[in-house]
């Protein structure tokens, strides 16, 4: 048995724990993955030689290299079986925050709120391909990952034509109030997400767990929303939630090419 271990710099969330899990499933001869999110380090207990591991995590593009490779005598690994339970938990929230916060940014006219809406869907998709993949056949897994990735870029190509739109036309004004009490709503949920997912697997004393929310681009993001609804109000203008929904979107479909990778 072998342990390698990975330094992933943009691994902040479980969302890319997940990515990296599915794109992982593949590859025979791995036995355990470690993860520790706060470090962005990964552990991988495995036989044979890493380079498939290795080419694997380089095609996720999320700044990954191999740091050491060497033998281990561990063959035992703890297995959450809750795990299961709580990925159907984040989703469902993951998911009912995306219909809150479309549904809200489209009677707000917040294009920011939309565009956050759409990370939740993407993340959203991840923790449900991880979970109707789960026993099935690669190919269904693939299959799953394409419709999710193409989806998920059309919506955010449709959310940038319609900040153009704004751009150029007649200035309408987002409900500043609305953009900030729903973006904190959302933040709080995100920071839940990460507690119940860390909770089951790692024992770091609570400003570790505090580290690990806090370092997440959902919150990031969360609070751009919350600081362009402040410069809406202040300006009295839409230029900042339009600037903020432009940002979101670019990050959506940039992990919608990840989800597409997985389709490969």
């Amino acid at each position: 048995m072998n342990k390698t271990v990975f330094e992933i710099s943009k691994m902040d969330c479980p969302s890319e724990e997940n990515l990296i899990r599915l794109k992982l499933d593949e590859i025979s001869g791995i036995a355990h993955l470690d993860f520790d999110i706060p470090n962005r380090k990964l552990t991988i207990f495995h036989s044979g030689p890493a380079h498939a591991i290795e080419q694997s995590i380089l095609q996720l593009n999320l700044d990954g290299k191999k740091i050491a490779t060497e033998p281990t005598l561990q063959t035992e690994f703890e297995e959450n079986k809750a795990q299961k339970r709580l990925l159907w938990t984040v989703l469902a929230i993951n998911f009912s925050f995306f219909l809150i916060e479309m549904t809200t940014g489209l009677i707000s006219k917040s294009m920011g709120l939309v565009a956050d809406s759409l990370d939740m869907l993407a993340d959203s998709f991840v923790y449900g391909i991880s979970q109707l993949a789960v026993g099935g056949t690669l190919t269904r897994k693939k299959r799953i990952a394409k419709i999710a990735g193409y989806f998920q870029i059309t919506l955010a190509v449709i959310g940038f034509m319609e900040v153009l739109r704004r751009f150029f036309g007649a200035e309408e004004l987002p409900d500043f109030s609305t953009m900030i009490i729903v973006s904190v709503l959302a933040l709080i949920a995100n920071g839940i997400c990460l507690y119940i997912l860390q909770k089951s697997k790692s024992k770091e004393e609570a400003h570790m767990k505090a580290s690990m929310i806090f370092t997440s681009n959902d919150v990031i993001i969360n609070l751009g929303v919350v600081i362009a609804g402040l410069l809406v109000n202040w300006l009295h203008s839409n230029k900042p939630d339009l600037i903020i929904g432009t940002i979101v979107f670019v990050l959506v479909i940039q992990g919608a090419f990840r989800i597409l990778k997985l389709g490969k």
